[in-house]
């Protein structure tokens, strides 16, 4: 083997233009995927030049997973292949997708696919490569808005024009699905579910080659031991090095280059993750634990370029990412890693010291080999240096996990001539000075400068951002946070550049909503809203010492408008009102820390067309958009930089749209309404009648989710409206916004079928409402104003 670096290329690196150098495929095609109830299939094929190649991405499962005659399989087999193509949008003009994709997987890999395209440039291309040849060896360091060359297209198949509607997936938040790989992290991760006693789904992912001997040793022994272990084929390996094969700037040798990093892919754990959803969805699984430590989540710059070093998919990021795609789909999966507060020393130091037996299964070299029936590491990587060196530094023997006295020393006289390059500048560190402390390497060893303590690295550490105590849920911190605590010399907070000691198990965030979990009987959806759990974000509630102290964390604030009008003989007249108020509170519920505020509900609206039914109290549109300018107005002099309007009743959205349009105007800050945009086209899926837009299946089904008992089932009756013209039908597409008294098109007041409404119906109906609304509150709740009005890194 080789891991020499060619010479590099005679063009300047100042004038090599990048997407010149790396465009180099006309056109990748991924799908259609030929699905089977145990397999799936996707053809993978590159145009260059007017020719075309071909290969296939290949998934098999040990039972039966898919429908194929299920468009909701079709449409998570289609996401399940698009994967792996995403690490190509910096060389291909254009890729399409062909298959089923909705609004929301569309957004996500295009998203993805440009995150993707900058960490492979500044990682694989602006920082040395030992596999690059040619031009690619000398490019500059362009700052772009954006790195994807590529344009996404997506074409429906004639069997899948259709899309599955949205359905909320059955699954239970205790059970636990750990994506089990033989490394360190996921074998601690599934020793800590299983000592708590809940139930442990551990799933292998095993690509077709030599990478499966890292999870070989510890899926043998699960295999064997462990119920519920399970195994998913795929042959994304051969895919990749198909891939790099037809790469003019990737040497041909690059299969005998000794290097610890791939030479082109960073988007690789997606390729794995998505493969275990069949099995989550079938098994009823609602966590999804990944095992990644403190300092995966990094965000820095290169030249100018900001980039997450290459790291994303390991990111606490990528955990919010994919549970905001998963709310967004109704999959009812929440992901995350139990050992975001844990540096990589302590994660070795907690796994030999807790579970011995299964630190004896741990690889973590992807040079890894066959001895017997046993796999063992090679002893010399990068990888190999790290564990040998924190084994050793922890007081654990390496030879328990296959490493022999000659591969040891080695790797001791390694880490003291070179160091790690995969950890950070502080452990790296506390390693080297750990192993001199115990004589096992000189005391003046530091390959990379002197060697300083970071006392931290042992600690438990809570970053607001990276590592928040809320990055997990509720029921699993306590239990957690304490076995921590046995092996780490205490736990610290970071305050700005400082690390401050204190007391996890005591602080008030222990308790804080852990955001991504919604499902019926779970969360908001069967509550009213005076038994919310911490109502801290309800502005009416708050002292003024109170409000200044929350009004810095938070810019975002919520105002909920409803109306007072009749709703039919069967819903209380306050329906509009109270769905408005208990969409919002539920909203602030399910979001992180620091919540959006709640301003006090308008319970008042326009439903002057509502007039001829007593009951009904209006005011004029003029009187409702003065009173929400004069609101946003204050909430704006208070410091509030973003507000969203959620509108209960259709007949306000002239006035709100108007007030909105003002308050944007005169005070400059984020204004939206939500009148149901964000949830209306999957909640319509749900929906068996046409113009149902009054007290019909849709309030009623609400209502008996959350107020049965003020619901008069005696009362309920059929009126759906039907007119000449069919551009005046509510529920058309084509349909025209026209207004008329309600009184003239119904006599029940009622415009729809109460009749179909359910309880069961009306509770997917408000975690439809909740998951959406909430994902899009996390996410502009987090941004500048310049971010909301055009994307950034």
């Amino acid at each position: 083997m080789t891991n020499k670096t060619p010479s590099p290329a005679p063009r300047d690196r100042e004038t090599a233009d990048p997407a010149t150098v790396l465009r180099v495929f006309d056109r990748l095609e991924v799908g259609p995927v030929t699905l089977a109830p145990r397999r799936l299939v996707a053809p993978y094929r590159i145009h260059i030049g007017g020719k075309t190649d071909v290969t296939e991405l290949i998934y098999v499962y040990e039972t039966p997973v898919f429908d194929p005659q299920n468009p909701e399989c079709r449409n998570l087999a289609d996401m399940i292949a698009a994967q792996a193509a995403l690490n190509y949008g910096l060389f291909c003009s254009q890729i399409r997708f062909i298959g089923t994709y909705d609004a929301t997987d569309r957004a996500f890999l295009r998203d993805m696919a440009e995150n993707t395209a900058r960490e492979i440039f500044v990682k694989k291309f602006l920082e040395p490569n030992p596999f690059l040849t040619g031009e690619a060896m000398a490019l500059p360091a362009v700052r772009q808005k954006k790195y994807l060359n590529a344009k996404l297209k997506f074409l429906p198949t004639e069997s899948e024009a259709r899309f599955p509607p949205w359905r909320l997936w059955e699954t239970d938040k205790n059970r636990h699905c750990v994506l089990s790989s033989g490394g360190k992290d996921s074998l601690l991760s599934f020793g800590l579910i299983n000592e708590l006693e809940r139930e442990v789904h551990p799933l292998f992912v095993n690509e077709s080659g030599r990478h499966w001997f890292t999870a070989l040793n510890a899926y043998r022994h699960f295999r064997e031991n462990i119920p519920r272990t399970g195994r998913v084929w795929v042959n994304s390996d051969r895919l990749f090095s198909w891939m790099l094969r037809r790469m003019p700037f990737i040497r041909k040798d690059f299969q005998s280059v000794r290097h610890d990093e791939y030479p082109i892919r960073l988007w690789t754990v997606a390729v794995f993750l998505f493969g275990v959803l069949p099995i989550l969805r079938e098994r009823k699984i609602g966590r999804l634990i990944i095992g990644d430590e403190h300092d995966t989540s990094r965000r820095t710059a290169h030249q100018g370029i900001s980039h997450y070093d290459g790291l994303y998919d390991q990111s606490i990021w990528f955990d919010n990412t994919m549970s905001r795609y998963f709310q967004r789909k109704g999959w009812a999966v929440s992901q995350f890693s139990l050992l975001r507060p844990l540096s990589e020393l302590l994660i070795e130091k907690i796994l030999a010291g807790r579970y011995p037996d299964l630190q004896t299964l741990q690889i973590s070299c992807h040079a890894a080999h066959k001895d017997g029936d046993r796999i063992r590491p090679c002893g010399k990587c990068e990888k190999c240096r790290r564990i040998v060196g924190m084994l050793t530094a922890v007081g654990k023997d390496p030879r328990r996990c296959g490493y022999t006295d000659i591969q040891i020393a080695a790797c001791l006289k390694a880490l003291a001539e070179k160091g790690t390059y995969a950890q950070t500048a502080s452990e790296a560190a506390e390693l080297l000075n750990m192993l001199a402390e115990k004589g096992r390497i000189p005391s003046t060893s530091s390959p990379t400068g002197e060697s300083l303590p970071a006392a931290e690295i042992l600690r438990i550490r809570f970053d607001p951002v990276i590592s928040p105590i809320n990055a997990i849920p509720v029921d699993l911190r306590e239990p957690l946070y304490r076995i921590y605590g046995e092996y780490a010399q205490g736990a610290v907070r970071r305050a700005g550049q400082r690390w401050i000691e204190f007391d996890p198990l005591t602080d008030p965030e222990m308790v804080a909503p852990y955001p991504f979990e919604l499902s019926p009987g779970h969360g908001a959806t069967a509550q009213p809203p005076d038994t919310l759990q911490n109502t801290a974000y309800l502005w009416g509630e708050l002292c003024w010492p109170d409000a200044e102290e929350r009004f810095d964390e938070m810019d975002t604030v919520l105002l909920p408008v409803g109306a007072m009008e009749q709703h039919g003989p069967h819903l209380p007249l306050d329906t509009d009102a109270y769905d408005a108020e208990y969409l919002a509170r539920c909203v602030a519920e399910a979001c992180s820390d620091p919540k959006p505020m709640v301003l006090p509900l308008i319970p008042y609206g326009v439903s002057y067309h509502h007039d001829d039914f007593r009951g009904t109290v209006s005011i004029d549109n003029d009187t409702l958009s003065r009173l929400v300018y004069d609101i946003g107005m204050s909430v704006a002099r208070n410091g509030f930089r973003k507000l969203v309007i959620i509108n209960g009743h259709g007949g306000n959205s002239p006035a709100l749209n108007h007030a909105a349009q003002k308050i944007n105007r005169d005070a400059r800050i984020f204004v939206c309404v939500d009148s149901g945009e964000t949830s209306d086209v999957d909640i319509d899926r749900l929906v068996e009648t046409p113009n149902d837009v009054h007290a019909g299946e849709i309030e009623t089904s609400t209502a008996l989710a959350v107020r049965p008992h003020l619901v008069r089932m005696d009362r309920i009756q059929r009126d759906i409206p039907e007119f000449s013209v069919r551009y005046l039908n509510f529920s058309s597409k084509r349909g025209i916004s026209w207004y008329a008294h309600t009184e003239k098109i119904s006599a029940s007041g009622i415009m729809g079928d109460p009749t179909k409404a359910t309880a069961a119906k009306g509770e997917q109906m408000w975690t439809i409402m909740i998951a959406h609304l909430t994902a899009f509150v996390e996410e502009i709740k987090h941004m500048t104003l310049d971010e909301i009005h055009q994307r950034r890194y």
